[in-house]
């Protein structure tokens, strides 16, 4: 008598099509590699628990009873959310600025490395960085923190003292944040890979920028920053937000060396940008989103705010007149690249003293960095230094200038309207004092960065992409697609 052998039976998969709501979440991870087995499941568990632990999932009630919201405590912070939202717009103009100016097969990195490093930014900035910058002093003057994240608790003299909730101050202030890293990206860019400057702007926006920052924006009680106690002037950040990032990038460029072909026999090779519709319209988006920089910098709605976007706009003006009149007078005709550099330069050459310059000096200020983008651009270029779009002659040499030039001819306008400037009577002490800061400013940045993009090329082979990726292209190299595929590639 012989037994037949059975099969076991087959357990019954269940198709992800075919599942339920309650089912079908277990079924997706269960597929993906890695999740199959129970204990990945188990440790996927713990997740929720250890961001618990980080306060992420911080659900603890701070409601507390508040006094009515006055008209004042409103408008500041409606105010400053409209600045925000023009200062995370200026990230718009800065991917269209550097795209159009860049070569059309390096589009979709450049726009890439814009679009994302905002992201990291907010989320580093968020996760320690704000903290750095506004903490409580760990080493007065020099260092603060305040631990991770930031308590977003109303309370009622904030309201009552009209001040800024604590969630729109930090959204302002990571605009900025932002700024500065995306600068970065100008200097370096048709080279660099994408992740390794991912991670620098991380070290940027997390460390470097919020510890530079604290040294004249922190005011704490306790003891605010050194420069602030100095009496540093820099109400928006020509030297704190723009000369960070322009040393900070060109500490990159440096060691990045420049493109391939960018210089022959020591000259400079013309490589054209392939947009200059769309850099010229990312210049307009810039000076309309400069009225969240420096305005929103008043950090309240007064009378005030009017004032300052008046100075802005007029050291824009004269920053194009400026790098207009000379480009013509250097190469025979005006350079489109030039009066878009020259608005920016007025906007940068104005950004620390918009609060602290009469309008007829806010236009000479804005003059002079028209007048001086154009020759930093060409003294780079003599120096065999590779900056694709000029970022460090806009923000690094105009923030110095932008600093500088509240010792000049500078007054205390919203104060007691005592002149600070060397030229109209104010002596030499402010000016001392804004080179001090600008100084300090370059070089924390120069020596910060260049250890931070030194330890990252030794720890990924290298920050620069090879020759092959290069000369195709970045957008191929990096990110696998092209920003006008239906167009021959133009090398």
């Amino acid at each position: 008598m012989t037994t037949a052998l059975q099969k076991p039976p087959r357990r019954s998969r269940s198709k992800l099509q075919d599942a339920s709501l309650v089912n079908g979440p277990m079924l997706l991870l269960r597929s993906i590699r890695g999740f199959s087995s129970n204990r990945s499941m188990v440790w996927l568990a713990t997740v929720p628990l250890a961001l618990l632990g980080l306060g992420v999932f911080n659900v603890a009630a701070h409601a507390t009873e508040l006094p009515a919201l006055n008209a004042a405590f409103l408008a500041n912070n409606l105010w400053l959310l409209i600045a925000t939202i023009l200062v995370i717009f200026m990230n718009a103009g800065f991917a269209m600025v550097e795209a159009g100016m860049c070569r059309s097969k390096n589009a979709v990195n450049i726009l890439a490395k814009n679009l994302f490093v905002f992201a990291l930014a907010v989320t580093a900035y968020w996760f320690v960085g704000f903290s750095i910058m506004y903490g409580n002093p760990v080493a007065t003057g020099w260092l603060y923190f305040n631990g991770i994240f930031f308590d977003p608790a109303v309370t009622a003299d904030m309201v009552t003292d009209e001040k800024l909730v604590p969630t729109v101050d930090f959204l302002f202030q990571s605009a900025f944040a932002g700024t500065a890293a995306t600068i970065v990206s100008g200097l370096v860019a048709e080279r660099v890979k994408f992740g390794e400057f991912v991670v620098f702007a991380l070290v940027l926006t997390s460390i470097i920028y919020p510890i530079s920052g604290s040294w004249q924006w922190n005011t704490n009680d306790n003891g605010a920053g050194w420069l602030n106690q100095l009496g540093f002037i820099d109400f928006a950040g020509s030297s704190i937000v723009h000369s960070v990032g322009a040393w900070a990038g060109l500490v990159g460029a440096m060691l990045l060396g420049p493109r391939i072909g960018k210089y022959a026999d020591g000259k400079p090779q013309a490589m054209p940008g392939h947009n200059m519709a769309i850099a010229t319209l990312g210049a307009l988006v810039l000076w309309i989103g400069w009225y969240g920089f420096n305005p929103g910098s008043q950090l309240a709605m007064d009378q005030w705010v009017p004032y300052v976007a008046v100075t802005t706009t007029l050291a824009a003006a004269g920053g194009a007149i400026g790098a207009t009149v000379i480009s013509t007078l250097t190469s025979g005709k005006p350079d489109l690249t030039m009066i878009i550099n020259g608005i920016l330069a007025g906007l940068v050459s104005i950004t620390a003293g918009c609060a602290n310059l009469t309008m007829t000096g806010s236009w000479l200020a804005g003059l002079v960095g028209g007048i001086i983008v154009v020759f930093s651009v060409s003294a780079l270029d003599a120096a065999e230094i590779d900056d694709p779009v000029g970022a460090f002659s806009v923000h690094g040499v105009c923030g110095v200038w932008g600093t500088l030039v509240i010792g000049l001819w500078g007054f205390d306008i919203q104060g007691t309207g005592d002149a600070l400037g060397l030229f109209n009577g104010g002596g030499i002490s402010q000016l001392g004092k804004q080179a001090v800061g600008a100084g300090a400013y370059a070089i924390w940045a120069i020596v910060t960065c260049w250890i931070a993009w030194s330890v990252i090329g030794g720890l990924f082979g290298g920050i620069r992409v090879s020759e092959e990726e290069e000369i195709q292209g970045l957008d191929i190299g990096e990110h696998g697609m092209e920003a006008y595929p239906d167009f021959a590639s133009v090398k």
